[in-house]
């Protein structure tokens, strides 16, 4: 599943049955999305999700089977994992349940309890976390060419949007107005000569 999403946020499509990934990502946020963590034991690292907060679990055995040395992280909630799931299920169309996972993940990280800049996990500012960077384009779909010079747009959102793109020579601002693309340029250059709007899937 992550090569899957991986494919999908490099542009280079669907590498497994589609039907197959969303039944999968459904799965996963029907058995693995707790909203309280009250009633679950997480005896390694309960720093990173405890208590009435809630999180995405690495592993469940909702239909039982559980190993009696399962995997040795099974128990924790990592946002790095938390963000990949969600712009995995957005980028499938089921925007409203990755949505829920990112503000569960959210809510932990707001501030009063955990730093919002620092998503610890194997140390403090840890590289995984930065897949949340590909909740951009779960939500808009928007992903640059740089060989075609095509700025491709697939939004699983209704409506007018702006949002921030970054290419490896510019950045600038991306959405859709009145139903049609654009691209603002905002430092550096990124030579758009063409801007694909495409319907995304629907959404949920």
């Amino acid at each position: 599943m992550l090569g899957s999403w991986l494919a999908a946020v490099c542009g280079v499509g669907q590498v497994l049955d589609p039907d197959n990934v969303r039944s999968h990502l459904v799965a996963v946020h029907q058995y693995n999305l707790k909203k309280d963590l009250s009633g679950h034991a997480n005896p390694q690292r309960p720093s990173y999700a405890c208590g009435a907060e809630g999180g995405l679990l690495l592993c469940t055995w909702p239909k039982g089977g559980e190993l009696s040395l399962p995997f040795v992280y099974s128990n924790e909630v990592w946002t790095g994992i938390e963000y990949q799931v969600a712009a995995h299920l957005m980028l499938m169309g089921l925007t409203r349940e990755g949505l829920e996972i990112v503000r569960a993940c959210r809510d932990r990280y707001d501030g009063r309890i955990r730093n919002p800049f620092n998503e610890y996990e194997c140390g403090h500012w840890y590289a995984r976390a930065m897949s949340s960077y590909a909740l951009l384009q779960g939500l808009t779909g928007a992903r640059y060419d740089a060989i075609e010079k095509v700025l491709y747009l697939r939004p699983t959102v209704r409506g007018d949007f702006r949002a921030f793109l970054s290419t490896a020579t510019g950045y600038g601002t991306v959405g859709v107005k009145a139903g049609k693309g654009f691209f603002e340029p905002k430092s550096g250059q990124v030579e758009v000569r063409e801007i694909r709007l495409q319907p995304g899937v629907p959404g949920s």
